[in-house]
C-alpha cells in the first residue's frame, strides 16, 4: 500500500515540476515545509535529474527549494504561535505534554533556536514539522527565516546534486533516499517510548 502511495506521489511530483519548472519546486517544497509530509527525497532528486538533462540549473534548483521551504514554514510557524500553544497549554496533559515541557522548549529555542532549526532542516521527516514548535516557542522570526533558508539550501542542494549525479538512474536514488523515512520513524518510535517512560515515571 505504501509503495502505491509513493508511486502516485512521485508521478504527481514529476508532473508538477515538469509543467511549472522552478515554480513547481517552490510550490512542492512549500507544501513539504507546511507540516504536510510530501517527500523532498523525491522532489529534489527529480529536479536534479532535470539538471542532468540540461533543462534546469543546479544552483537555481537548490535556491528554489530553499525558498519554498521558507514560504511553507512561515504559516506553520504562526500556526504554532497562535494556534498550537493555547491548545497545548489547555490539553497538553492528555498527550503527556506538561507546562514544564513547554518551558523547556521555550528555553531551548531561546538559547539554541538557530542550531535547532538548522539541524532540523537537515533531518528527513523532522524538517517537515520543525516550524511548528519554533512558532510555539516564539523563536525570533528573523533568525527562524535565516536558518530555515540556510539549512534548507544545503538539504536541497545535496538531494538535487545526488539526482544530477545519478542521471538516468534516479529511480533507484528515489527509493534509496525514501528509506530514510523508515530510519527516522524507528528513531521516532524510540523517542516516544523514552518519552512515555519518563512521564509515567514522574
Amino acid at each position: 500500500m505504501l509503495e502505491k502511495i509513493i508511486a502516485i506521489l512521485a508521478t504527481w511530483i514529476m508532473g508538477v515540476i515538469s509543467t511549472m519548472g522552478y515554480g513547481g519546486i517552490v510550490l512542492l517544497m512549500a507544501i513539504e515545509s507546511a507540516c504536510i509530509p510530501l517527500p523532498s527525497e523525491i522532489i529534489m532528486p527529480f529536479a536534479g535529474f532535470l539538471v542532468f538533462k540540461g533543462e534546469m540549473l543546479l544552483w537555481m534548483v537548490a535556491v528554489a527549494g530553499a525558498l519554498g521551504c521558507v514560504v511553507g514554514s512561515i504559516p506553520a510557524y504562526y500556526l504554532g504561535m497562535y494556534g498550537g500553544r493555547p491548545l497545548v497549554e489547555k490539553y497538553g496533559k492528555w498527550v503527556l505534554i506538561s507546562h514544564k515541557d513547554l518551558k523547556w522548549a521555550d528555553h531551548a529555542f531561546e538559547k539554541h533556536g538557530d542550531i535547532i532549526i538548522f539541524i532540523g532542516r537537515l533531518l528527513p521527516a523532522v524538517r517537515t514539522f520543525i516550524a511548528f514548535p519554533a512558532g510555539m516557542a516564539r523563536m525570533h522570526m528573523g533568525k527562524f527565516i535565516l536558518y530555515t533558508f540556510v539549512g534548507s539550501l544545503i538539504w536541497c542542494y545535496l538531494l538535487a546534486f545526488a539526482g544530477f549525479k545519478m542521471g538516468e538512474h534516479w529511480e533507484s536514488l528515489k527509493v534509496y533516499f525514501h528509506e530514510f523515512h523508515y530510519v527516522i520513524a524507528g528513531a521516532g518510535l524510540i523517542f516516544v517510548i523514552w518519552y512515555l517512560k519518563r512521564h509515567f515515571k514522574h
